[in-house]
């Protein structure tokens, strides 16, 4: 699967939809996928809105690690 690339290295008015609609067909591909083995709609919906949210979360913690790093190595003789 080819995935379509941004437009403009950085940042444009449409630069969300146009990602959106990059991730369509493999968002789609996942769904079709797990409803295939078994799963029902809603729970894969269900599902994906966790992992979303975990992955929120982890990226906020690695941010706040990082951050503690950055300060200890800048206080450490």
């Amino acid at each position: 699967m080819i995935i379509k690339k941004p437009r403009r290295h950085h940042d444009y008015a449409d630069r969300e939809i146009d990602c959106q609609e990059a991730m369509e067909p493999g968002f789609q591909a996942i769904v079709d996928c797990m409803v295939d083995a078994g799963w029902t709609r809603g729970e894969v919906m269900r599902s994906l809105r966790r992992l979303i949210a975990s992955d929120n979360m982890t990226q906020k913690e690695n941010a706040k690690v990082e951050a503690q790093i950055v300060i200890a190595r800048a206080i450490a003789p």
